[in-house]
């Protein structure tokens, strides 16, 4: 575990050294806003309920969502219980205002990769625009100082696993007629 810490912090402090810029830190604030509490995916999976044909994409999204959250923030992140890098780094300015509770994993990377999956695995092309959008919110918490590497890792890891558990779940259920 010394080894992952170490290997984060390198990474972190290659990102905060050499990626930063005006823009760049507007850009990332956007993007990382985009996902908090899931707000981007919500949306998503509420606008497929919309309409008949999209409406069990819009079902698996909510209920990736609802297992990730209960998985990663309810379960993992209290069990863990990671600081997060600024409290360990504490001369980082941070550009965000510091996000509630712990690191690990990264409940952005998690409910981002989850409905990204979910939208893949019913559409190729919509999803690959999604994955894209998910690995940039993932990296903005990097980016911003607020997650490890592997918190961003494991987090897009559950979230696929999520993403295709939420999809095997409704599936099965219309084939039982739940």
């Amino acid at each position: 575990m010394h080894k992952i810490q170490e290997i984060d912090a390198y990474i972190l402090g290659l990102i905060y050294t050499y990626c930063h810029n005006e823009t760049l830190d507007k850009f990332m604030i956007f993007i990382t806003t985009l996902g908090n509490m899931g707000a981007i995916w919500i949306v998503i999976g509420i606008s497929c309920l919309l309409f008949r044909i999209s409406r069990k994409i819009g079902i698996e999204i909510l209920i990736s969502l609802i297992i990730g959250a209960l998985l990663g923030n309810l379960t993992i992140k209290p069990l863990v219980g990671r600081v997060r890098p600024f409290y360990i780094v504490p001369d980082i300015s941070l550009l965000i205002p510091e996000p509630y509770g712990y690191s690990f994993p990264s409940g952005h990377a998690l409910s981002s990769f989850a409905a990204s999956t979910v939208i893949f695995l019913n559409n190729k092309k919509l999803g690959v625009i999604t994955l894209i959008l998910a690995s940039i919110i993932a990296f903005s918490r990097l980016y911003l100082y607020v997650h490890y590497p592997s918190d961003v890792l494991v987090g897009a890891f559950l979230g696929i696993i999520v993403g295709i558990f939420s999809k095997y779940i409704l599936e099965r259920s219309h084939k039982l007629k739940i």
